[in-house]
């Protein structure tokens, strides 16, 4: 697939999940009533919604629940965001390029999220019957990021390569 058509398909990816995160919050917000139901059991015992209003970045780190630090965190949110297209204009190949489209489709959902709420709508809870040894709470935009290592591995050898 040639370097044009990679980008193509990584930014269609990236607006599907994009479209597909601001849905499953518009549910989980206006259907749901997540926020006044507190937690709904989906799977269980390994799948709860439960309601998280996350002031911070990833898994509720660097909390900045007001003001400039809210600022601060959109202004490194949509400077990743950037940076990640950059990335995946010259990735070489396409895994990385998709990667990176979903990688950016998710984070420009919680920018989203934080220009509309001051605060990123977080419900996905994952256990299993009341042991929590992950015990964050996410959203689809996290849940779409590519967890294997070897399309992490392969995305850093393109930046190193300066591909």
């Amino acid at each position: 697939m040639t370097r044009g058509k990679r980008t193509v398909a990584a930014l269609l990816l990236a607006a599907a999940v994009l479209a597909a995160d601001q849905a499953s919050k518009y549910a989980i917000l206006h259907v749901l009533d997540l926020p006044e139901r507190g937690i709904v059991p989906v799977v269980p015992p390994l799948l709860d919604f439960a309601m998280t209003w996350n002031h911070g970045v990833t898994f509720g780190l660097l909390q900045a629940s007001h003001g400039l630090g809210q600022m601060l965190l959109a202004a490194v949110a949509v400077a990743v965001v950037a940076g990640l297209l950059v990335w995946l204009r010259r990735a070489e190949t396409t895994p990385t390029a998709l990667a990176l489209g979903a990688i950016a489709g998710g984070a420009v959902g919680n920018v989203v999220d934080r220009a509309r709420f001051g605060m990123v709508v977080d419900f996905v809870h994952v256990h299993w019957a009341g042991f929590d040894p992950f015990p964050f709470v996410f959203n689809l935009g996290h849940g779409v990021m590519p967890p294997t290592p070897p399309q992490h591995v392969a995305a850093l050898v393109d930046l190193i390569r300066g591909q």
